[in-house]
């Protein structure tokens, strides 16, 4: 085997592991970190680095474990109503208001809103949803924001059940950066002109 393809083998691998670093989504560093730590151990096998390969294999089989965690583990998730005077909500939105203003850089806290909705995963805060009433059974939504750790799709499904359970069946999304509209897609938002809808 030619030594430039071997090499490109263990760069490959390399850069692999280090972009799963950047992930925010915890799902998503598991799964790039799972591909670039099994290229890397076939790249310490190919050049008999053979504790380089049980290291990185281990992280093959940690990564599996985990992945396997996250996707089919239920999580117990509640949706609280909340208020602005509320302190956690107010503490929520100071603690994550740099990654919110990232997807939603036009958001503005100190506005008055009609609709909030925390998202908890036991005890922990997993998410929010803020917006406005629309048409009937319609949220104009300002803010649909998960932490890093639940980006996994499944708070914004809890999210959406409950609020279609209480008649809220439309979400309408106006505002967001380019990092969030992959999200949308995949939580069956559709797009229409400048508008993104659900339901």
């Amino acid at each position: 085997m030619n030594i430039n393809i071997v090499e490109l083998v263990g760069y490959i691998g390399s850069l692999l592991v280090v972009v799963s670093m950047l992930m925010t989504s915890v799902i998503k560093l598991r799964f790039i970190n799972l591909t670039g730590s099994f290229i890397f151990t076939i790249y310490a096998l190919i050049i008999k680095s053979y504790p380089t390969a049980l290291m990185n294999f281990s992280l093959v089989i940690i990564n599996i474990y985990n992945l396997y965690r996250l996707l089919k583990v239920q999580k117990d998730y509640s949706v609280i109503p909340v208020s602005a005077d509320e302190a956690f909500y107010q503490y929520f939105l100071n603690r994550f208001e740099k990654n919110i203003r990232r997807f939603f850089p036009n958001f503005d806290k100190n506005a008055a809103y009609s609709k909030m909705y925390m998202i908890c995963c036991k005890t922990d805060a997993a998410g929010i949803l803020i917006g406005n009433d629309g048409e009937e059974g319609e949220i104009n939504v300002a803010v649909d924001y998960a932490t890093p750790t639940y980006r996994d799709c499944s708070a914004g499904k809890h999210l959406y059940r409950y609020l279609a359970e209480r008649g809220l069946t439309k979400l309408t999304v106006a505002d967001c950066s380019f990092w969030h509209r992959s999200y949308l897609k995949h939580i069956g938002f559709k797009r229409d002109g400048k508008i993104w809808r659900r339901g």
